[in-house]
């Protein structure tokens, strides 16, 4: 039987996985980027899943010495640009990764990879003991098609793509002793190797089938008229070199090789967990337990692995973007009812689901107790359940004699109707006890009523000190039954979010600050996202170390993590405004917003009709019927059928997106049949966009029991600090066109009641006033003016009375761009009709007439190169490493971000920062109202119509008083019977 011998050409494969996934990736645990190493892992696990080698190796280019090419030809590759940081910093770390699997990695300081390639292959063809033995080389570089034979061939792995001397005679025409002929003949702009002007892969291939190679092609010149002769002519004595540069060498002096050098070993399963677990790559420590054969999660007991020397020259900030929701680890119990629309997980009381649970549970707790009991986090600690009256409050009297308690719950599932299980508490290091309340058998402790009498005035106790992580999870848990959390001092997730620690969830924290991997649920209840039992079944032995590790670990943290909150001058942030606010958020959780599904479906049935109408007269215009939503059938109705001019290309042909609908809605000089298809197209893109994002999704979140939507709100889910939202995402809510803004009127007020919404006007202008200390635009705000009214008159030079609609209109897009750190080119494109040279002058004009604004922004910068971090007004930090970087398009970004995260940023510590203070005075003075949501700048609160008004003044007052600012805060309020109304 024949060997196959995969050479994988490392580099290319490397590069390729970095530009696969270009969103921000960094691991939560050592903060490194990881979007490379997590694409490249995935090939690396498909090629031993799927493709099975025996003997592989991985080739590299290695630095430090010229190759002979660029010796002959300095030149040559010159005008590549540099290798982006983010892709260095991971390189060392899948070279690791690599060997972890058990491949070799070869490289040599002077010889490019291509050429190790074709050596090695040279050698294998070479050797009459080998010659059973079959080469993939895993790449798709056109260079390496010259090595192809009846047993070289090519593979692309991620398209499952072989390419042999077949199929290049069938698609290109050439053999491959041919291809560095076309390949001199084309030159290559990437690497810089001259070629001839004008001929590009067809007409190279077509030269060399008439006369064979570059040297005859230049001895039949002939015969070669026109054009093509003369470009031939003028690279006549270039194409030599052309040929050279692009021959690999199959000669090297390499050290001896054997097909036992490329034999593999065994993957490293234990290396690799502790790796993939350090970067965050849960979904491959799962695909690895397939390829080795393990059937369950590997033991949790390992301490980090330390990132690759060349991972950690520069600390990597968190994400800058997508926003996720932190989730509690111990909190991952049960699937999601079905009745709950599939965003709030529910528990079902039916007790049969008990024995449906029990064979897989009961296969399930010899693992669960043997990677408890080996846990490096239970490992010399003091866990122990609390069952009786008597330990229970023998353990509460203990308790008040310390000065900081962590507090957090076991529940059976994950949404706002999960059942506490269990409380567990923790008030020294290496110490914890667990008090059930829910379990496999209910009469071996106490009930809930009976923890609720002894511990609930603990819990309530403001004067004792409490920490945890995410602790409004916590907060609701116990609200929901009957036991209110009072004296919130510390939460880790949220200081390690003002930290700017890598990850969020308290197994990171444990695992990156402590050296500790704590134990996965899924040990417990089973494989995330279809566990097969909720904690209530899961024995007490088994929960009781699980979750004391839970509060101990969060006692740890807190002591370690409260001086460094001193140290970055954010206790005060963190005591007045993040801390605080976890109960402020729980609460408004807690409370949700009535939503009418009837008038959700009745504007569905409305947009329905209408978006049929739609549907019928895009296809009357097209002279045909087509799928509107299909990519694919768009674009050849509108670039080949109708003819209409190609905006954007992507991969797979034609871009149909809604920039490219509203570009050839409105170009001028087409047919105006033609061009009524993408003027109708942005129309129904709309609506189906609200029908199935908006009004869809909220029907579905609507809780069963009470008509409510409880909304999640995230502090630890945006770099500004500005809160997020999801399940549903309410701050989504369109209101830019009047179609949106009705789905307003669906949020409803409990009957005999009313909403109010208070919004700050032109909030961050304000605080680009004060920070600015700008004379005319803090004159403009204490006049109370139309502040872009205002601007206008300034910056064009009119007065104030005689500025038109339209230079309003430009002067309110450069008001909110000069905070985003707009440039002429982007305000040229806000602007209709706008040049580029025309938005320089009106930026200039803006700077000149507001010299104030301009300083700061300078200021903003500057911070940010001389500290590596900007802070808001209340001294919430932002690291930014972008605006040391050499790229001029990151580096901007970073003056751009500098600029918009002190402004955007000090809103944000604002609106919290009120926030705070109305949960305060509402408990404070029992005041009959209650928040309901955050959208930005806006609060939406509820209270009974009688005191409607007196609670919009407590609302209006809090919000305007909640900082001291040069120009006065102004809030504007509204009441109504809904969203709609009442905004």
């Amino acid at each position: 039987m024949s060997r196959t011998l995969y050479l994988i050409d490392g580099h290319a494969q490397i590069f390729r996985a970095f530009f696969a996934i270009r969103s921000p990736m960094n691991s939560p645990v050592t903060g490194e980027p990881t979007n490379a190493s997590f694409a490249f892992t995935a090939m690396l696990l498909k090629l031993f899943s799927v493709n099975k080698p025996t003997h592989a190796v991985m080739v590299i280019d290695a630095a430090g010495k010229k190759n002979f090419r660029e010796e002959l030809y300095p030149q040559y590759k010159a005008q590549r640009p540099p290798t982006p940081p983010d892709l260095i910093a991971q390189q060392e770390r899948i070279f690791e990764i690599t060997r972890l699997f058990g491949m070799p990695v070869l490289g040599r300081p002077g010889d490019e990879a291509d050429d190790i390639i074709a050596c090695l292959t040279q050698r294998v063809l070479s050797d009459p003991a080998l010659s059973d033995v079959n080469i993939r080389i895993v790449t798709k570089d056109k260079d390496l098609e010259q090595l192809l034979s009846d047993r070289v061939t090519m593979f692309d792995i991620h398209t499952d793509t072989t390419i042999d001397a077949a199929w290049l005679l069938a698609n290109k025409g050439i053999t491959p002793g041919q291809v560095v002929d076309v390949l001199a003949l084309t030159g290559d702009t990437v690497d810089n190797v001259p070629g001839v002007a004008g001929v590009g892969p067809k007409t190279a291939a077509q030269l060399v089938q008439e006369f064979g190679s570059v040297e005859n092609v230049l001895k039949s010149l002939d015969k070669i008229t026109g054009k093509k002769r003369e470009n031939l002519e003028k690279a006549r004595e270039i194409l030599p070199l052309s040929k050279t540069l692009v021959t690999l060498k199959r000669e090297l002096d390499l050290p001896p090789f054997s097909l036992d050098d490329a034999k593999l070993a065994p993957p490293d399963a234990a290396a690799l967990t502790r790796v993939f677990t350090d970067l965050g790559f849960r979904r491959h420590v799962a695909d690895l337990n397939k390829l080795v054969g393990i059937d369950t999660p590997p033991e949790a007991v390992a301490p980090k692995s330390a990132p690759p020397a060349a991972s950690t020259t520069s600390p990597t900030p968190a994400p800058l973007a997508a926003p996720t929701p932190v989730k509690p680890r111990a909190k991952k119990a049960a699937p999601a009812d079905d009745g709950a629309g599939g965003l709030f997980d529910q528990r079902s009381d039916d007790a049969s689901q008990t024995t449906a649970y029990q064979n897989a549970a009961a296969e399930s707790d010899a693992t669960a107790a043997r990677v408890l009991s080996d846990s490096a986090v239970t490992s010399g600690c003091d866990y122990r359940a609390v069952t009786t009256l008597d330990d229970l409050q023998r353990i509460e009297r203990i308790i008040r004699q310390h000065p900081i308690l962590a507090v957090d719950t076991e529940t059976t599932a994950l949404g706002h109707d999960g059942l506490l299980c269990g409380i567990s508490l923790s008030w020294q290091p290496n110490a914890g006890v667990y008090i059930p309340v829910r379990s496999p058998d209910p009469s071996s402790h106490l009930t809930l009523n009976l923890v609720r009498q002894v511990l609930g005035p603990l819990l309530q106790d403001a004067s004792i000190a409490k920490t945890g992580h995410n602790l409004k999870f916590d907060y609701q848990a116990l609200q929901r039954s009957g036991i209110t959390l009072n004296g919130i001092v510390f939460d880790t997730m949220i200081a390690s979010y003002l930290l700017n620690l890598p990850g969020h969830g308290i197994d990171h924290l444990s695992l990156s600050l402590l050296g500790v991997t704590m134990v996965d649920i899924a040990a417990l209840i089973g494989p995330h996202g279809n566990p097969t039992r909720t904690m209530e079944q899961v024995p007490l032995g088994m929960v009781v170390p699980y979750a004391c590790a839970d509060t101990d670990i969060a006692l740890r943290l807190y002591h370690l993590l409260k001086p460094r909150l001193d140290d970055q001058q954010m206790t005060d942030l963190a005591a007045r405004v993040e801390f605080p606010l976890v109960t402020a958020l729980a609460r408004m959780e807690l409370a949700g917003i009535r939503v009418d599904r009837d008038e959700l479906d009745h504007q569905k049935a409305g947009l329905a009709v209408r978006i049929e109408e739609l549907r019928e007269k895009v296809w009357q215009a097209a002279g045909t019927q087509f799928n509107l939503d299909s990519p694919k059938q768009l674009g050849d109705v509108l670039f080949n059928k109708l003819g209409l001019p190609t905006q954007k290309k992507t991969k797979s042909g034609h871009s149909t997106d809604i920039e490219v609908l509203e570009k050839l809605s409105e170009l001028e000089g087409i047919d105006p049949q033609a061009q009524l298809v993408p003027t109708l197209l942005v129309e129904y893109r709309q609506l189906t966009k609200l029908v199935n994002t908006y009004l869809e999704a909220l029907g579905q979140s609507v809780s069963p029991r009470d008509g409510r939507v409880r909304a999640s709100f995230h502090q630890a889910g945006t770099s500004t600090g500005r809160l997020s939202s999801s399940n549903p995402n309410l701050q989504n809510i369109p209101i830019r066109t009047p179609v949106g803004r009705m789905i307003r009127k669906a949020f409803v007020a409990e009957p005999g009641h009313a909403l109010i919404c208070a919004d700050y006007s032109q909030i961050e202008l304000r605080i680009l006033a004060h920070l600015s200390s700008d004379a005319a635009l803090i004159d403009a705000f204490a006049k109370d003016l139309d502040i872009h009214t205002a601007v206008a008159a300034q910056v064009f030079d009119t007065p104030l009375d005689q500025v038109t609609k339209e230079q309003r209109s430009q002067a309110k897009v450069i008001n909110f761009g000069i905070i985003y750190g707009v440039t002429p080119y982007g305000l040229a494109r806000r602007i209709e009709g706008m040049t580029n040279e025309g938005a320089r002058n009106l930026i200039a004009s803006y700077h000149q007439r507001y010299p104030g604004i301009s300083t700061f922004l300078r200021t903003c910068v500057e911070q940010a190169l001389s500290q590596g971090f900007v802070s808001t007004m209340l001294g919430h930090r932002r690291w930014i490493t972008e605006v040391t970087e050499t790229n001029p398009n990151r580096r901007a970004l970073g003056e751009r971000l500098a600029i918009n995260s002190v402004v955007q940023g000090s809103a944000a510590d604002l609106i919290k920062l009120a926030m705070v203070n109305l949960d305060r005075r509402i408990e404070r003075e029992a005041l009959p109202m209650r928040m309901l949501l955050q959208i930005h700048d806006e609060l939406v609160c509820e209270a009974p119509i009688a005191h409607a008004q007196a609670m919009s003044d407590v609302l209006k007052q809090e919000m305007e008083s909640a900082m001291s600012l040069v120009v006065p805060l102004k809030v504007e309020v509204g009441v109504g019977a809904d969203w709609y109304e009442a905004k």
